[in-house]
């Protein structure tokens, strides 16, 4: 059993607290720290049941269920209207990603090593969709720049965007997500065909096992991410913190940070391969799936719709992650001392995001 899901035991505590009326920023660490095991079990859940399949459907439930975690973190912001928590929790996973856990395992895996080769095409592959989906979320707030109009300010939940942001966002939107499912398509029928190996081994878990407790994580990081959302705005307030900075940072991080440290791991044992599909695959997998999700799941949930209009922190959040994690990465070589040039540029974003 792994270590992290001892924590599964605060899943309780989060509610009882919540249920009991502690202070805020009790039920909020509570929850997050809850939400960790809860999204490591998910993942888990995951592979167990890929195991069972093809390689075809187990990219398909890799894919399906890699960011679900922050999906219903972000959903269930979405119901309360909280759109600049959203918002930003959408942007700091794709900086978290890109620079956070990449530069964290970079260094990891440069401690002992001078450098670490990547696959150079399958790395230039994921640096072009990671640069696409970062910068096709700026078009929205582009247009409404264009238009005369002023950027959303962090602190203003309510800013009156007009039709024609929404509109961009909606194109913006379904584009991304059929460029995202017609590479999906190819990227799956090319590992189908060329699947021709010995058949895999047997999964440690029995396929209903696996969809039970694929079943029961999902329920419990729902119940969990219902917990964090309720507390955030109270916790603002009582920590003089910005719901912005709590989205972007610690709602980002959390909703992965079991994923994060497996890529950490993985480029500790000179797997780096893998630690880039973690790292930029997560991050690109946000701009290009996740986040259009979200806006078009806006026209059902919640008070208002929410177009893709982002504050000028974000923005530069956005393309920072994008180009600075693209630029290093590119020759398909890690080093350590470019492993804390993206640590450093992750800790410059998140002191602007705490003064913002």
């Amino acid at each position: 059993m792994r270590a992290v899901y001892y924590l599964l035991g605060l899943v309780p505590v989060a509610l009882a607290l919540d249920l009991l009326d502690a202070p805020a920023p009790v039920i909020f660490v509570a929850s997050a720290v809850a939400v960790v095991p809860a999204a490591a079990l998910m993942g888990e859940a995951t592979e167990q049941l890929a195991e069972h399949s093809g390689p075809g459907v187990a990219g398909l439930l890799n894919v399906t269920f890699g960011n679900a975690p922050e999906l219903i973190i972000a959903l269930f912001a979405l119901s309360d209207g909280l759109h600049e928590v959203v918002k930003a929790s959408l942007v700091g996973s794709v900086v978290g990603n890109a620079l956070l856990v990449l530069g964290a395992s970079m260094v990891v895996g440069g401690w002992r090593r001078r450098r670490q080769h990547f696959h150079l095409e399958a790395a230039r592959s994921l640096d072009m969709v990671l640069l696409l989906g970062t910068s096709a979320l700026l078009v929205p707030s582009i247009i409404w720049l264009a238009k005369g109009e002023s950027l959303p300010r962090v602190g203003v939940e309510r800013t009156a965007l007009g039709g024609g942001a929404w509109t961009a966002t909606v194109v913006v939107s379904l584009a991304l997500i059929a460029v995202y499912l017609r590479g999906l398509r190819n990227s799956l029928r090319t590992q189908s065909e060329a699947f021709a190996g010995p058949p895999p081994e047997a999964a440690g878990w029995s396929r209903r096992r696996a969809a039970i407790v694929l079943g029961v994580s999902a329920v419990l990081v729902a119940v969990v991410s219902d917990t964090l959302v309720g507390s955030v705005e109270h916790t603002s307030h009582q920590l003089g913190l910005s719901q912005f900075f709590i989205g972007a940072i610690v709602v980002a991080i959390v909703g992965n940070a079991a994923e994060h440290y497996v890529a950490v791991v993985a480029a500790a044992k000179d797997q780096v391969d893998l630690t880039l599909s973690i790292a930029v695959g997560s991050a690109a997998q946000v701009g290009l799936l996740l986040a259009p999700l979200v806006a078009l799941a806006s026209l059902a949930i919640g008070p208002e719709r929410m177009p893709l209009v982002f504050n000028g922190y974000e923005l530069t959040a956005l393309l920072a992650g994008g180009w600075l994690a693209a630029a290093v990465t590119w020759g398909g070589v890690s080093t350590r001392r470019r492993g804390i040039g993206l640590l450093a540029a992750y800790l410059a974003l998140a002191i602007a995001f705490f003064l913002a």
